[in-house]
């Protein structure tokens, strides 16, 4: 007995928003840089230094979310039979939510009791809990929090297989998710199929991440005796040995003090799989076939900062950690999708019962093998192999029924190529048709009828970013045609600075300013000048951008990190007090503004902010803002009392002041 429904999930949730009209200009810092890899392969070395993104774009940020939840309806697929329940959110990219081992009734997953988006992400907005499928680049998936195109599809045997797919558009793309629970099975299967269509090589990334509650007691089991470590502070990925780093059993995530990943070594020539278990010896494992070779354990820490990201993420009690499963050895890389193929591989998820004596003894390579036997049960390789080649054949199969719709960029791409003759990027098994456009499409559209952009109104906030040389051609022919088109002017700009012509971006967006007076293109200027090393002139045009749309929180925030890199503390102040409510006592605006104040001198002022606590929504990840203005809040308040030098002040404030709890979110 094996079924496909469609229901929903209820759980308190923030809403993630609209998307941010300001395109991503600004180079991300990466959190993951990579200055040291002692100890690391040749061939990993490489792979991290290839297939860098310079941004986001195409894709725009997800960064208008809050912290105001309600109770919220989410829809879901359901697939069960006799032994196991999945629930997948269809509208937050498919991600495997719950995984239900009825007859225990044991959740496998740590399922997050809220929904509750945070900037760790790609696109900056990111939840916590589940099983998230990351593709195309480091930093998440740019669907985690978007809706993915989903559909039935039957096999032969009457087996039905939920199917999620995607055009994914920074490597231009379809990649698809069968997902498949036959009768009888005690393990869910997932099979990922990528497809490269193009006459060159792709530079390709994926990881399953795999989160599941974090305990005293959970140990985490994969067949390899050393791991590439990484450490979120300065250095890089250093080889270490496993289970003991330093006098310390790191397979116990609550043994590991701060925010750590370590990437596991397991050798080519053994089944990959990894595990965290339980003092029962009782927790999920995941397998797979052997494309997907890299395996890894993400930990928040028990440092303060850990234990508030992960109340931030969720509720107090909800602690996790993450196992994970990737392409490549490390999170670090991408691997060259060679031209004009297609990649597939088959993962496998259920309840890993162990001989728990073994599973916790002294002896590691005893707790490796107390795995394997009971894996080889639950799931033998041969079975996994045979689901995989049954699955290669489905996954060419026609979908039967339509779940929901994904992002109308598919479809786009689909009408661009027929209308220049060109072959498809995939066959009829992946619909993207016209039924799946949105408002975003309707301007690309309108070039390809007509030759030109739609003469939009300047005020209204424009949507959906291209950065594809076919279009960036049709572009550059259609200025000729419409010459005062601020819209194209402006899209033109931001396809030229991703090609990195400054100069012709630069061009664009003051056509497009002497066009019409927009917002939109006056920050794209300052972001460009700020860029160029000229902090001055940016933070003036973020003042004039600003100005036309006061109400936009995003412009707001960059106009005042401008202003504060430019030594304009008091220009800053000047913005804040003309921001509309309840824009004006937003959290990250609060912090600004303790900034300012603290560079004005304004001791008062910061030190009734820092007592509010103010709550920033997208605080990233990695972020210390918030504990760098608690600690020079206090040396400049201490600075005139105590004759210490600078270094000396720092270390006594750090010794004597503790950031508060609320305020910590430090990851090292």
């Amino acid at each position: 007995m094996s079924r496909l429904e469609i229901g929903t999930w209820t759980m308190p949730g923030a809403d993630v928003g609209p998307e941010d009209p300001l395109p991503p200009l600004a180079l991300r810092p990466d959190l993951h840089a990579m200055e040291h890899m002692p100890g690391v392969p040749a061939d990993v070395a490489r792979n991290v230094s290839y297939g860098r993104v310079r941004s986001t774009l195409p894709y725009t940020l997800q960064n208008r979310y809050t912290r105001s939840r309600e109770m919220r309806e989410f829809r879901v697929a359901v697939l069960e039979n006799e032994i196991l329940r999945a629930t997948f959110l269809l509208e937050l990219g498919g991600r495997l939510w719950s995984l239900l081992h009825k007859p225990t009734g044991r959740e496998l997953l740590h399922t997050n009791p809220v929904f509750q988006p945070a900037n760790l992400a790609i696109r900056n907005a990111w939840f916590s809990g589940g099983v998230e499928w990351n593709i195309g680049t480091i930093g998440h998936s740019p669907f985690t929090c978007s809706p993915m195109f989903a559909g039935r599809v039957t096999r032969p045997d009457g087996t039905p297989v939920l199917r999620l797919y995607e055009w994914e558009r920074i490597r231009q793309v379809p990649f698809q998710i069968d997902a498949c629970l036959p009768g009888g099975s005690p393990v869910l299967f997932i099979h990922v199929r990528i497809v490269n269509p193009h006459d060159h090589d792709v530079p390709m990334y994926w990881w399953s991440n795999i989160s599941v509650p974090e305990t005293a007691d959970t140990r985490v089991v994969v067949p390899a005796e050393d791991a590439y470590r990484f450490g979120y502070s300065k250095g890089g990925l250093r080889r270490v040995p496993i289970p003991e780093l330093d006098g310390v059993d790191v397979s116990y995530a609550t043994n590991i003090g701060q925010s750590m990943d370590f990437f596991f070594h397991v050798p080519d020539d053994q089944r990959h799989w990894i595990t965290a278990l339980n003092r029962e010896g009782k927790g999920l494992v995941q397998t797979s076939t052997p494309r997907l070779k890299g395996r890894k354990l993400f930990v928040w820490g028990n440092g303060p900062g850990g234990k508030r990201w992960q109340e931030f993420l969720s509720a107090p009690g909800e602690a996790y950690i993450e196992i994970q499963a990737g392409l490549a050895r490390t999170q670090a890389e991408h691997v060259p999708m060679p031209a004009n193929t297609e990649w597939t591989w088959s993962e496998a998820y259920g309840l890993m019962e162990a001989d728990p004596g073994r599973v916790h003894g002294a002896s590691w390579g005893a707790a490796r093998n107390a795995v394997l036997a009971p894996l080889e049960t639950l799931v033998p390789q041969t079975v996994l192999e045979t689901e995989h080649a049954r699955s290669c054949e489905t996954s060419n199969a026609g979908i039967e029924e339509e779940f929901q719709h994904g992002s109308g960029w598919g479809a786009l791409e689909r009408i661009r190529r027929e209308a220049g003759g060109e072959t498809p990027f995939c066959g009829p098994e992946l619909r993207f048709h016209d039924d799946s456009l949105q408002p975003a499409q309707e301007p690309w559209i309108a070039l390809l009828k007509h030759g030109t952009l739609p003469d939009l109104d300047p005020g209204a906030e424009p949507r959906g970013c291209m950065v594809q040389t076919e279009w960036q051609r049709l572009l550059e022919k259609a200025v000729g045609n419409a010459p005062s088109n601020w819209l194209t002017w402006l899209h033109l700009g931001v396809m030229r600075y991703y090609k990195a012509d400054l100069d012709g971006a630069r061009q664009a967006w003051e056509a497009s300013l002497a066009a019409a007076p927009t917002a939109w293109a006056a920050r794209n200027l300052a972001a460009l000048a700020k860029q160029e090393g000229r902090p001055d002139e940016a933070a003036s045009r973020y003042v004039e951008a600003c100005r036309r749309c006061p109400s936009l929180s995003t412009l707001a925030v960059e106009c005042g990190t401008a202003l504060l890199e430019a030594n304009r503390s008091q220009d800053w102040l000047h913005v804040v007090a003309e921001l509309p409510e309840p824009l004006r006592h937003a959290g990250r605006i609060r912090l600004l503004e303790g900034r300012a104040a603290l560079a004005a001198g304004d001791l008062p002022r910061v030190e009734q902010i820092l007592a509010e606590a103010p709550v920033v929504d997208d605080l990233r990840e990695g972020e210390r803002s918030l504990s760098d203005l608690w600690f020079a809040y206090h040396e400049q308040r201490l600075k005139p009392e105590l004759s210490l030098s600078d270094e000396d002040l720092q270390a006594h404030v750090r010794r004597e002041f503790a950031v508060p709890p609320e305020l910590d979110f430090r990851m090292s």
